[in-house]
């Protein structure tokens, strides 16, 4: 008598927004080391994440929001001490950086030789980082001991992301591997800044208020 396979099915973890209990970050941690796909809140929007070098758990997000190639993947970072670990910064993209993180920033900056090359933009070498301003993503980055390469949790077709974690789980329950309910966090993208040159400029206005590079 064949057995019928139970179908593939998301664990859900309800963290406190305020004071993650570490018992499920350490799990959450677990899951992204063994190479899987995560949904987590950020301080704009949930997002997807997963470990930053498994090619194979950046192939599910990309099939999750039909991305092609050319897609940015942002790193998201504990604190300004590892992002200079993986972007080149100098003193003033330093104290434009420190200046505003944590928050609903992404900084496009050059990347050193510890990021991916398939993260990269294919002609700049640059890469987005980011350090939000929420307790679970940065319980997250804490634990894992480096970035969680993310990206926004916009399904093809929408302009917006997704809320509500009871929705995500509804639909991404069997293409990924644990959704973290954290509440609501809203649903404005990043402020993008580049700071690859002397002078700023601001990409895309976002959730983050971009007059100081203005």
């Amino acid at each position: 008598m064949d057995t019928i396979q139970e179908p593939f099915v998301s664990q859900f973890f309800q963290i406190h927004p305020e004071t993650p209990q570490q018992r499920l970050i350490q799990q959450a941690v677990e899951i992204i080391n063994n190479g899987g796909v995560i949904v987590y809140p950020t301080d704009c929007a949930y997002a997807l994440g997963c470990h930053l070098g498994d090619k194979r758990a950046m192939e599910r997000i990309k099939r999750i929001r039909q991305l092609n190639d050319k897609h940015n993947f942002t790193l998201v970072c504990r604190d300004l001490s590892e992002i200079s670990t993986y972007a080149k910064v100098d003193n003033q993209a330093y104290r434009a950086i420190k200046a505003h993180t944590p928050g609903a920033y992404t900084f496009i900056l050059s990347a050193t030789s510890e990021v991916p090359r398939r993260l990269l933009h294919p002609k700049r070498r640059t890469i987005g980082i980011r350090v939000p301003n929420n307790p679970i993503a940065l319980a997250l980055t804490g634990s894992l001991s480096e970035p969680i390469m993310s990206t926004s949790l916009i399904m093809p077709g929408d302009e917006l992301p997704l809320t509500d974690p009871y929705d995500i789980r509804e639909l991404l329950q069997h293409d990924v591997d644990l959704v973290i309910d954290g509440g609501y966090c809203g649903m404005e993208a990043t402020s993008v800044v580049s700071l690859i040159n002397d002078i700023p400029e601001v990409l895309r206005q976002g959730a983050g208020d971009t007059s100081a590079f203005v």
